[in-house]
C-alpha cells in the first residue's frame, strides 16, 4: 500500500497522518516531473488567460466576471487541475495495480480502513502539489496580468483566504470520491484505465477548467453546477474571487460538504461489494 512504513499499535489519528506524510514525501522525491508540471501548468495557463481576455474584451462583464476575475480563474484552474487531480492519478495508480495482481486482498487483511488510508495518502500529495504546481504558476500569472486576489479590508480578505482553504480541501476530497469508485471498478473489469480516461474529460469539461460553468447555456450551467464536479474546481474559483459571500458562501461549502460525504459513503459501500468479490473468489 503506497510507498509509506507504519509502525503498528498507533492511534488511527496518527497512523492516517502519518500516511499522508508520506504521501506528501513521495511526491516531493519526483521533482523533475514537478518541475515539468510546473512549466506545463505555467504554459497553459498563458494560453487560456490570453484567449480570456480576447473573449472579455470583446463582451465585458461576461457571465458577470470582468477582465481580472475571468483571468485569475484562468490561473486558478492550472493552479488546482494537478493539486484535485482532475485528470486522475495519484492513488489509483498505486490501486489499480494492487487490483490487478491481487495484492489488494493482502491490504484488505490489515486492520486499516481502506478508504482512509487511500485518501490520506492523496491529502497528502495534494498538499505537495498546491505548495508548488499551485503556487508557482499563480505567482508566474500575477506578474503578468492583472490578477484579483481577495479584497475588501483585513477581515474580508482573511475570511476569504481561510474559506478557500476549506473549499479546495473539499474540493479534494470529492476529487478522491469519484476517483475511488472509478479506481473499484476494477475490481470487476481488472482494469479501470479507460473509465479513470473517461471521467478526465468529463471532469475537464464540468468542472470550469475549459470556462466557467456560468458561460454554459443556462440549463446546462444549472446541471453542470448541480453535479460533483463543480465542487472540484469552479466552486473554489469563486471562492477565492469572493463572488460567493455570506450565506452564498456557507451554502457553497455546504454543497462541497455534501457531495463528499455522499460520494465517500457509495464509496465505501462499492467497497464493501468488492471485498466481498475478493472473498467469495477465494482472495
Amino acid at each position: 500500500m503506497a510507498d509509506t512504513e507504519i509502525r503498528s499499535g498507533g492511534p488511527p489519528v496518527s497512523l492516517y497522518a502519518a500516511v499522508a506524510a508520506g504521501g506528501f514525501r513521495r511526491y516531493a522525491t519526483y521533482r523533475a516531473a514537478t518541475a515539468a508540471g510546473v512549466v506545463a501548468n505555467t504554459a497553459f495557463g498563458f494560453v487560456i488567460a490570453w484567449t480570456y481576455v480576447a473573449l472579455w474584451r470583446a463582451r465585458p462583464h461576461l457571465a458577470g466576471y470582468d477582465l481580472g476575475s475571468a483571468v485569475t480563474f484562468a490561473w486558478i484552474g492550472q493552479a488546482l487541475v494537478a493539486t484535485v487531480a482532475l485528470w486522475g492519478g495519484g492513488f489509483q495508480y498505486d490501486l489499480d495495480d494492487r487490483i490487478r495482481t491481487g495484492d489488494v486482498a493482502v491490504d484488505l487483511a490489515r486492520p486499516v480502513d481502506q478508504q482512509a488510508w487511500w485518501l490520506a495518502s492523496d491529502v497528502g500529495r495534494a498538499g505537495f502539489e498546491v505548495l508548488i504546481r499551485g503556487t508557482v504558476p499563480m505567482l508566474i500569472g500575477a506578474l503578468c496580468f492583472p490578477l484579483r486576489f481577495p479584497s475588501g479590508g483585513a477581515a474580508a480578505a482573511a475570511l476569504a483566504w481561510a474559506a478557500t482553504a476549506v473549499s479546495v480541501l473539499l474540493a479534494v476530497v470529492v476529487s478522491f470520491g469519484v476517483r475511488y469508485m472509478v479506481a473499484l471498478i476494477g475490481f470487476w473489469s481488472g482494469a479501470s484505465s479507460g473509465p479513470r480516461q473517461l471521467m478526465a474529460v468529463i471532469g475537464m469539461v464540468l468542472s470550469g477548467l475549459v470556462v466557467p460553468l456560468p458561460l454554459f447555456p443556462p440549463a446546462l450551467a444549472a446541471l453542470a453546477q448541480a453535479l460533483p464536479w463543480s465542487c472540484v474546481l469552479q466552486i473554489p474559483a469563486d471562492v477565492f474571487l469572493q463572488r460567493d459571500t455570506g450565506a452564498g458562501l456557507a451554502r457553497a461549502l455546504g454543497e462541497q460538504l455534501a457531495w463528499a460525504v455522499v460520494l465517500l459513503a457509495c464509496g465505501r459501500l462499492v467497497q464493501r461489494r468488492a471485498a466481498r468479490r475478493v472473498v467469495l473468489q477465494g482472495g
